[in-house]
């Protein structure tokens, strides 16, 4: 393991699929979201193919045992994508980075239901604190005014927080499809394939035929994702989850860089607050597993008395 490579290739990963969200948010008023998620998907696929070529897996990637499995994280991953790409329009840069958050959250919730993983009562905690986090992020959003600023944030806020609903269950299925034996290079193709298929379906709601510098941008979103996507996959071949998930939280400094920069958004103190305690959450999961991890570890490495 090189640790400090996985977290470059961690910190390059979050790098890139900020400069991807800016995109979709910049170009957002031009493009629906399942048309955003059509170019986001579809040109990825080259980068994912040549990165598989390289690598030498692209039979691993393109391979699979559970096509069905690979269609329900699918239409899961690509409908929270969608919610996502919505919010983005919707909400300052940083509010939806924040409420993405809840994602990892939930995640341990899920697992619980769907997998039987346990949860004792350390995550619990942390889960309880992350969820009040969510709640005090959201609540400034949760008002129902009648000016049209405040529906549309409200609405961003409903998005945003059903787009980390379904990430957190697209995670689960991912981790079952792993449980079953496929490879990570095929659950990052297949996503991607099935993504750029299931996002045509909205083209009935209305695609809009984007301007040369606008379409030129949502390609460039498309790449970066792939890219994003590799450097993500890489950094876990070079350190253990626990070294470099916490860097995940890096992007908030990033989103309100951003906001602030680019959308002129100037974060509120709620925001900032709701988002501290949601990342001080992650980081006690996170923390946790890691503990776990390395006892698990220990417990094999003495083996049966």
């Amino acid at each position: 393991m090189q640790p400090l490579r996985g977290i470059a290739f961690k910190l390059s990963s979050i790098i890139v699929f900020v400069a991807m969200a800016t995109i979709i948010k910049a170009t957002s008023d031009n493009v629906p979201p399942g048309e955003a998620v059509f170019f986001r998907s579809f040109f990825a696929l080259p980068v994912i193919l040549v990165w598989l070529a390289a690598a030498g897996e692209l039979g691993s990637g393109l391979s699979t045992r559970m096509p069905l499995g690979h269609v329900w994280r699918g239409v899961i991953g690509t409908t929270g994508m969608g919610l996502n790409f919505a919010a983005l329009g919707l909400l300052p840069f940083p509010d939806a980075t924040a409420i993405g958050y809840a994602a990892p959250i939930l995640t341990v919730i899920f697992a619980a239901m769907f997998l039987g993983e346990q949860v004792r009562a350390f995550r619990l905690t942390a889960v309880a604190l992350g969820l009040i986090g969510v709640v005090i992020v959201l609540s400034p959003r949760l008002t129902l005014g009648e000016d049209e600023m405040t529906l549309r944030e409200t609405l961003g806020a409903v998005l945003a927080l059903g787009a980390a609903v379904l990430a957190a269950l697209a995670q689960v299925q991912v981790r079952r499809l792993v449980y079953t034996g496929e490879t990570t290079s095929a659950i990052v193709f297949w996503f991607s394939v099935s993504a750029s298929l299931l996002s045509l379906t909205t083209i009935p709601w209305g695609w809009a035929m984007p301007d040369p510098a606008t379409f030129a941008l949502l390609v460039l979103a498309g790449l970066l994702g792939g890219l994003g996507q590799i450097l993500l996959t890489s950094s876990y071949r070079h350190a253990d989850v626990g070294v470099i998930a916490p860097f995940d939280y890096t992007s908030m400094l990033m989103a309100l860089a951003v906001g602030y920069f680019l959308f002129d958004e100037v974060p509120t103190l709620v925001m900032i607050g709701g988002s501290l305690i949601i990342i001080g959450s992650g980081v006690m999961i996170i923390w946790r597993e890691r503990r776990l991890g390395i006892e698990r570890k220990q417990t094999k490495s003495v083996g049966p008395p």
